[in-house]
């Protein structure tokens, strides 16, 4: 008789001082499988983090204390774990300066929770298999693609340096930059990359897009004024130009 494995279930972590907002996630994710921690502050945050192991964030921006800019900042210093961020309506520069700060996803309040729910599992495939979407993302048979003095580690998700140290990627940037480098030579659209990086379809033009491809010519360019390796492609959207070679 064959024996029995059973999966972790995902462990989320609310961070809200909104007690309305966090009963009303923690009653609907675990209606959808997944374990919650629901905290009001950025010290409850930072203690769980140190005593859970916590597969996802859900970070509001306006908490008491530190806000959630500062606390995304603080993360990312130290951990890859995916955030999810949640932003006033119309605020475009608060969705604009999460994503820079490392942010993966976000979601204007008020917000439908099964829309939350999509976000949150398109972010889990996207830590999962590195990309989704129409164009060439398949990495089962690549384990790591190399471009100019850059080392792509499809199976750790790292960017490693000449000096094999790692460059420090968010899930939304190492999806890009894989979808991208994937499709070497070839323009991509920012509808088509949108599509690859969150994990949906039929999305309109995303601004996020431009950040990210910003933040990752400053991490991987010699000159981001003038880029080499993502060029822009006028009237369509970015190209990958350097060879890359597969391992």
């Amino acid at each position: 008789m064959g024996t029995l494995t059973t999966r972790r279930e995902p462990h989320i972590l609310v961070v809200d001082d909104d007690q309305e907002i966090q009963k009303l996630l923690k009653k609907f994710l675990l209606q959808h499988g997944f374990r919650i921690t629901t905290v009001s502050d950025g010290n409850e945050m930072h203690r769980a983090l140190r005593d859970w192991k916590i597969d996802l964030v859900i970070l509001d921006i306006m908490l008491p204390g530190e806000d959630g800019f500062a606390l995304c900042r603080d993360v990312r210093r130290t951990s890859k774990v995916p955030i999810v961020m949640l932003t006033a309506v119309g605020e475009d520069t608060d969705r604009i300066l999460g994503l820079e700060l490392g942010a993966d996803d976000y979601l204007t309040k008020p917000f439908n929770p099964r829309e939350l729910l999509a976000r949150i599992r398109a972010v889990f495939r996207r830590f999962e298999t590195g990309t989704a979407g129409p164009v060439d993302n398949e990495v089962a048979p690549t384990k790591r693609i190399i471009f100019g003095e850059w080392t792509l580690d499809i199976g750790s998700r790292e960017l490693l340096d000449a000096d094999r140290v790692a460059v420090h990627l968010s899930t939304g940037e190492f999806s890009l930059l894989l979808a991208l480098v994937k499709n070497n030579k070839r323009a991509l659209s920012r509808e088509q990359l949108v599509d690859i990086v969150r994990g949906q379809s039929s999305l309109p033009f995303d601004r996020s897009i431009d950040i990210q491809i910003s933040r990752l010519r400053r991490k991987i360019e010699k000159d981001a004024k003038n880029p080499k390796l993502i060029k822009t492609v006028r009237g369509i959207g970015y190209q990958f130009c350097a060879d890359t070679q597969t391992l």
